[in-house]
């Protein structure tokens, strides 16, 4: 079966699979909130732990996210090839990869909650409740890794609306069951903390089981000439972990420019710490939606590679990248203006504080000014990584970080330049990975033909 020939990466494309996608980005931080609210009613203990473990189980789709990424990359090019059962038996050997790490997460997991969240928490009593909800939740770390690799075999073969669809009916049976789980209903007293743990290994179970129920549906439906193979197959889990070993490596960076941000703004006392928090979560905000045109663009380009024989026919994919380029920069010049003119009507939102208020400004301006940067850069990213070309993104994002992001933070807190130093290193990290970004598209060398990117 082949891949659209129809597709050319239009706006309509582009809308076509980020609409669906950003409600699946959303899904997780959206239920993160609902959780929050119905935790914050047992105390500030009990809220304290689900903050701890929550920032630790968050690494797992963080650092592990390479299945849904790297494996949109590789299905993109056998859909744009005409091979729709070899791009979704892509997605199998992503689920044995995840069912393998989810398993290895797990018990790991179980060994070292106590004392990686007792040395988190600073306190024994807040470490308890930490421990207590991990040791459940880790439960589902499979599950949410089977998740991501649903994600992204499903979106090589250019359909966000089923994953949108699995990925809000665990989190919606989730966010009913969370408060009777927690809180108990009539003479029953609920089981607290643990509840809420319990309510998100039912949501990831639910959205896991649809996604392993669609591989087994599309390999009913393959031709016998070509069948979705369903055993391991160590060669293209070989590939996948490959390209997994430079994804992580890329998400490791950015997990030590953004702690190290709030690290060193929390030493410049709690006004900066608090205002560097508002700042940087609708920078995380806005960066859903651009991440939502980046796996358009992933899909997309992936599968114009994959219909190209040669040289001469990777025409198409270039085209894309201009295209979701300008639509990036386009998008990043809204949101610019956007958050210029609700200078005055955000950050109250947040806080009342008139010292954070204050703040604010170091960092807002800074965050304003850097939006049709994310814009181009967000894009560049999804049309390499759907090239699979993740080395390139790994080591560009790696010398981002140390050439710009760290030093000029670090020198902040020596120097005493605050947040405006901080986002200083911000502005820095993202100009390198605009000049890198953009040289490389600028090149042609992402653009290899084929069905496969050795």
């Amino acid at each position: 079966m082949r891949g659209p020939d129809t597709t050319t990466g239009g706006a309509r494309d582009i809308l076509r699979l980020a609409v669906p996608a950003l409600p699946v980005l959303a899904a997780e931080p959206l239920y993160v909130l609902v959780d929050t609210a119905v935790v914050g009613r047992l105390g500030a203990l009990p809220l304290a732990g689900l903050a701890v473990a929550g920032v630790l189980f968050a690494q797992v789709t963080t650092q592990l996210n390479f299945l849904s990424y790297g494996t949109t990359a590789r299905a993109a090019r056998f859909y744009g090839a005409g091979r729709r059962a070899a791009a979704v038996s892509e997605g199998v050997q992503a689920t044995w990869l995840a069912l393998a790490v989810g398993l290895l997460v797990l018990g790991a997991g179980q060994l070292l909650a106590a004392p990686v969240a007792g040395a988190l928490a600073g306190g024994a009593e807040i470490a308890d409740g930490a421990v207590g909800w991990l040791r459940v939740a880790l439960f589902g770390a499979p599950l949410v890794l089977v998740t991501l690799a649903g994600n992204g075999w499903m979106r090589g073969v250019q359909d966000t609306v089923r994953p949108m669809r699995y990925v809000i009916a665990g989190n919606a049976l989730s966010a009913v069951l969370c408060p009777f789980l927690v809180h108990g209903v009539g003479s029953w007293d609920g089981w607290g903390l643990e509840g809420s743990a319990v309510a998100n290994v039912v949501a990831q179970s639910v959205s896991a089981g649809f996604f392993l129920r669609a591989l087994a549906v599309e390999r009913r439906r393959a031709p016998a000439d070509d069948p979705v193979r369903l055993t391991p197959d160590t060669t293209v889990l070989r590939a996948q972990v490959t390209m997994g070993r430079d994804l992580v490596l890329r998400s490791l960076g950015f997990q030590a420019c953004f702690l190290s941000a709030t690290a060193v703004a929390a030493r410049f006392g709690a006004e900066s710490v608090a205002a560097h928090q508002i700042v940087l979560q609708l920078w995380v905000f806005q960066s859903l939606v651009l991440d939502a045109v980046a796996i358009a663009a992933q899909a997309l380009v992936g599968s114009a590679l994959g219909a190209a024989h040669d040289e001469a026919g990777t025409g198409r994919a270039r085209a894309v990248a201009a295209r979701v380029t300008r639509y990036g920069l386009l998008l990043g010049c809204l949101f610019g203006v956007l958050f210029a003119g609700l200078y005055t009507v955000l950050p109250p939102v947040f806080t009342a504080d008139p010292a954070v208020l204050a703040t604010v400004p170091a960092a807002w301006w800074f965050f304003t000014a850097l939006q049709p940067i994310a814009g181009v850069v967000f894009a560049l990213d999804g049309v390499l990584l759907g090239a699979g070309d993740a080395a390139f993104l790994r080591t560009t994002t790696l010398l981002g970080a140390l050439a710009g992001f760290l030093p000029l933070i670090w020198l902040s807190l020596v120097f005493g330049w605050g947040l405006a130093g901080i986002w200083t290193g911000l502005a820095a990290f993202m100009v390198v990975r605009l000049v890198a970004v953009g040289l490389r598209a600028r090149s042609g060398r992402w653009a290899v033909p084929g069905a496969v990117r050795t």
